[in-house]
């Protein structure tokens, strides 16, 4: 991808990030789940880190090595016209300079965006306190930033922080401390703020109104429908390794339906035809 092409769908994807009319990311984890996610209509191509470890058989929470997971954003930047942003978690690394190096990898993966979370240790492995210290916490997104300015690239850095969704601390302290946290990293150059977890609309509300900048939200069973996100003012709206986890569900359920029911209409009868999953690909085919 040339730069000035890069450049542009950075450009776009910042664009995007409207409280109110929020931009919906059905996250990909290969090519050809993002390419049918361009086709339904997306705006911005966003990758799950779950999926894609799970499709190359990891468990989720940088068991998968960085340049594994870039290799699969640099596949899937290549193959779709959208913007792409890349979930590469907590930077793989500790330190500003890790998640420097990570932002630039990533750039040169053809991504346009990353998200960075806040989480020390992995969801697999979970520690006693599992979120960096503020002020640990805003030199990494300083340092993902100025990696990006350095690339001359509008990265769109959407900095997540995982309080809610690691339930830290009192409950009762938790959205002040989200708000908190949300607004430093956007002082240190976050253009998103990312506050995942089950949270009721009137805390999405409170957030979307306190944050100073667009908010993210992860899409949940039970939850805000999109028309009350959008009303809430969110900016953006992720379903994470949601889509992930529907297609490995139809899976399983199809399975099981042909191993332990003597039945394969479930397998059959709503799969994708060759044909149309074929012309996904069709004009890169041809000379």
């Amino acid at each position: 991808m040339d730069f000035s092409t890069q450049r542009r769908r950075a450009e776009a994807l910042l664009q995007l990030h409207r409280p109110g009319d929020p931009v919906v990311l059905v996250n990909a984890w290969d090519v050809v789940s993002a390419r049918l996610v361009e086709r339904a209509g997306a705006r911005a191509i966003a990758t799950t880190s779950a999926g894609v470890a799970w499709a190359l058989g990891y468990l989720d929470g940088e068991r998968i090595s960085r340049r594994e997971m870039l290799d699969v954003v640099e596949r899937i930047a290549r193959a779709v016209s959208l913007p792409v942003t890349a979930d590469l978690e907590a930077g793989y690394g500790p330190t500003p300079t890790h998640v420097a190096e990570t932002a630039r990898l990533a750039i040169d993966a053809g991504a346009v965006g990353m998200n960075l979370e806040d989480s020390i240790a992995t969801a697999a492995e979970p520690a006693a306190d599992p979120l960096y210290s503020t002020e640990r916490a805003v030199e990494r997104v300083a340092a993902a930033r100025a990696a990006a300015s350095a690339a001359g690239i509008p990265f769109v850095l959407n900095a997540r922080t995982d309080v809610f969704l690691r339930q830290v601390g009192d409950p009762a302290t938790r959205l002040e401390r989200a708000i908190e946290r949300a607004n430093a990293y956007r002082a240190a150059g976050a253009d998103s703020l990312f506050v995942p977890g089950k949270l009721e609309l009137e805390q999405i509300r409170t957030l979307a109104r306190e944050i100073n900048g667009p908010l993210n939200v992860l899409a949940l069973p039970g939850g805000p429908s999109l028309r009350e996100l959008a009303s809430a003012g969110v900016g953006r709206i992720s379903v994470g390794g949601g889509a992930a986890r529907a297609a490995l569900a139809a899976l399983a359920r199809g399975a099981a339906d042909a191993y332990q029911h003597a039945r394969l209409d479930s397998l059959v009868e709503h799969a994708l035809p060759s044909a149309e999953i074929n012309a996904l690909f069709q004009a890169d085919a041809e000379p």
